[in-house]
């Protein structure tokens, strides 16, 4: 355990949902500490009673972690060590705890993780998806005007994006990822680790016809994962944008030659390439 007279905060990651993936590790740590910081205490005492663990469970959740953070820091002053955990999962990911292991930290208090379960990227690695680059937006609002504004936002992403949605508000938001999205492939993950783990691969609109025909898929926690877009072309972006450039040089009056300086100092590329782009628009509207 804890070095020295202080004592740490151990951000615990708890299973997602089979027991088997919490590590020995993170077993043996919620059976040395003096007490457990739980999102629930009701749901972490069952975990706890299963490992055999009686220990003191302390509530700390999004309304009363702020308040918690005092107590924590005399905890740790006072050579106690303490493990937070989450319902399921990796703590602070889309969880409470960011604001006491910032606070902790700023105080130079040990904060340690113990890896393990985390629903995002257990999805991810069952996907077939890019994973190289990802774009992780948590929970999208529950509202229909702001879920929407926030999917546009990423329209243009070309990273894998990935989002945790709940079964009350599934189906309206494969509506709106369908609606802007299109035909873009979608990985939708299911109860990840528990009897009825899923994995549903196709575009957005697939998907919902078959949670309808399948009212069972609609069932679960999610996660949502859409592929990137498709990277720009750069080369021809750069190229349209340069003879836009030129075009409206030339009505101006500017030279062939000055025109083309100008782009080729804007947007890189050869000044011969450009006088020729150039002279060829002059001589288009000659």
């Amino acid at each position: 355990m804890s070095e020295g007279c202080e004592g740490a905060l151990y951000v615990v990651a708890t299973p997602i949902g089979n027991l088997e993936d919490l590590s020995p590790r993170a077993a043996r740590l919620l059976g040395e500490v003096s007490w457990v910081a739980a999102e629930d205490t009701r749901h972490s005492a069952r975990l706890l009673r299963h490992l055999g663990i009686d220990k003191p469970l302390v509530s700390l959740h999004e309304h009363n972690e702020a308040s918690r953070v005092t107590a924590l820091r005399d905890a740790l002053a006072s050579g106690q060590d303490v493990a937070l955990i989450s319902d399921a999962g990796t703590p602070l990911i889309s969880d409470p705890g960011f604001v006491v292991v910032r606070e902790l930290r700023a105080s130079g208090h040990r904060v340690i993780p113990v890896p393990g379960a985390c629903a995002l990227i257990a999805a991810l690695s069952a996907a077939g998806l890019a994973t190289d680059r990802f774009l992780f937006e948590g929970f999208l609002p529950a509202k229909g005007g702001a879920r929407r504004q926030r999917l546009t936002a990423a329209l243009e992403r070309e990273e894998t994006l990935v989002y945790y949605e709940s079964p009350h508000r599934i189906q309206a938001t494969l509506q709106d990822i369908s609606a802007l999205f299109g035909s873009r492939r979608v990985v939708l993950a299911r109860e990840l680790t528990k009897t009825f783990e899923t994995f549903l691969d196709a575009d957005a609109e697939t998907l919902l016809a078959h949670m309808r025909e399948d009212p069972n898929q609609a069932r679960g926690e999610f996660v949502i994962m859409v592929a990137g877009a498709e990277p720009r072309d750069d080369e021809t972006q750069a190229l349209v944008e340069g003879e836009a450039w030129l075009a409206a040089m030339l009505a101006e009056g500017v030279g062939v030659k000055a025109a083309a300086t100008v782009v080729a100092s804007r947007l890189g590329g050869r000044k011969k390439y450009w006088y020729q782009c150039a002279q060829t628009l002059k001589e288009s509207d000659a």
